[in-house]
């Protein structure tokens, strides 16, 4: 296997594995976000315990997709391939005080125990409860659209790495992204209503696409690739020789 298609599996990889750890966190953390009196039960909640897991998985293989693929899209900007890292950091470093803020909760829930029946109580758990809330908006609708919508997409459609119609998904789904983030941020709908998903759909398509594209065939031949072969052996031609006339 070439070095650059093993970068390309490596980086499928871990994309494969932000959408296997973060999917199951949804169904998991239903009860602690859905239910107002959820900190007034008893006993640890594995549950979220197990959410919380998918979501630093997810958190580490977000940064290790930038940092697989930076020495390759760097060739085509560094600039750009810099943003993109420092963007997957922080959208999961966001992802990271969201679920810390969720393990409060439980933590709290487990040591007052049932029938704690405080007001303030209460008001604490929801109030954690409302801050993983903004950072689920900040961390996967802001960040990913910027991220791997626009800046990744870019990259990868000048670079020619993956076929360019796929990476004008991206190039589209990412503004798409903004848009549906910034409605939900100012209240015209819901993050997880329809309207939402429906602005959100070219971005996860993108994502999706690229995955598979990576771990199936790799980067496609082109320009930045080259940059590693070595050059070509210029033939040398024999010494002329001093004329006698």
């Amino acid at each position: 296997m070439s070095a650059h298609r093993r970068t390309a599996l490596i980086a499928g990889v871990f994309f494969a594995f932000t959408f296997i750890a973060s999917i199951p966190a949804l169904p998991l953390y239903d009860s602690i976000v859905n239910d107002t009196d959820y900190i007034l039960g008893s006993g640890y909640d594995t549950r979220v315990a197990f959410g919380a897991l998918g979501e630093i998985v997810t958190a580490i293989a977000g940064v290790g997709t930038a940092v697989v693929l930076f020495p390759i899209v760097k060739r085509q900007s560094e600039a750009l391939a810099l943003g993109y890292v420092a963007v997957r950091i922080v959208e999961s470093t966001i992802i990271v005080v969201g679920l810390m803020s969720l393990l409060a909760v439980v933590t709290l829930r487990d040591e007052l125990g049932a029938g704690a029946g405080s007001e303030t109580v209460v008001v604490a758990g929801q109030s954690l409860v409302a801050l993983h809330d903004a950072t689920f908006l900040l961390g996967p609708a802001f960040c990913a659209g910027i991220g791997n919508g626009i800046l990744l997409g870019y990259l990868m459609y000048k670079s020619g790495l993956v076929p360019r119609r796929m990476a004008l998904i991206g190039l589209i789904g990412g503004p798409l992204a903004l848009i549906t983030a910034t409605a939900v941020l100012f209240g015209a709908w819901e993050q997880l209503s329809g309207i939402s998903f429906l602005f959100t759909l070219p971005e996860i398509v993108w994502e999706a696409s690229l995955t598979i594209w990576l771990i199936a065939k790799g980067f496609r031949p082109c320009p930045i690739l080259d940059q590693d072969a070595p050059p070509e052996s210029q033939p040398t031609s024999p010494p002329r020789r001093a004329s006698t006339t």
